[in-house]
């Protein structure tokens, strides 16, 4: 890890977010990004939102620990089983964070047309305060959050490459983020969510 930058809580309440650029240094990240790219097993399928069903706006994929399923926007997802890649990048995060994950949930943008809608990462089987450590690989883009009950100023944060993004107590309760869309990136970005699935 190199040229680490701890940052203030980049929420003015009801949640916490902490950016660190460079967590994994620019070698690493490139070697990284290409291993994933080329190595996970990507999925592209449609999901269901406000009762039509559309396909995904980006590839996905989820790994884990046996047993620990995913369900979001009527997709249920088994977990594939870890790679030397994901564990080696899990442990830094643990060890970063003080959090043990036993899943994740990777998401491959290939271009700036590629994103993600608002929503929060609330699901029943993430539990209470879930806490989240985001990893970004490739080409930055931009992070948005919005409170979802108060009329705040979105706060903007730009994920780059090598990133790591950790989110915990009651932001994915009260917060809803993003990835807009950005049609003049033409190069791909890799990002990882870890997660704790509970019962």
């Amino acid at each position: 890890m190199t040229n680490i930058i701890t940052q203030e809580n980049q929420l003015p309440y009801d949640g916490e977010a902490f950016y660190y650029p460079g967590f994994f240094s620019h070698n690493e990240s490139a070697r990284l990004f290409t291993i994933l790219a080329n190595q996970i097993e990507w999925r592209h399928e449609s999901i269901k939102m406000f009762g039509k069903e559309i396909m995904q706006p980006r590839f996905a994929a989820w790994y884990g620990d046996k047993g620990m399923a995913y369900k979001y926007s009527g997709v249920t997802m088994e977990p594939l089983d870890w790679t030397p890649e994901l564990l080696m990048i899990k442990d830094r995060i643990e060890t970063e964070t003080g959090h043990q994950f036993n899943s994740a949930l990777l998401n491959y943008y290939r271009d700036g047309n590629d994103s993600m809608g608002w929503h929060r990462d609330n699901e029943k089987s993430l539990g209470i305060n879930p806490v989240i450590g985001s990893v970004s690989f490739g080409s930055p883009r931009t992070f948005l959050l919005k409170h979802a009950v108060d009329k705040l100023p979105n706060v903007k944060i730009i994920l780059g490459h090598g990133s790591l993004l950790k989110m915990k107590g009651a932001t994915q309760h009260h917060w809803l983020h993003s990835i807009p869309k950005e049609p003049k990136i033409g190069d791909g970005r890799i990002n990882i969510t870890f997660r704790t699935i509970v019962r």
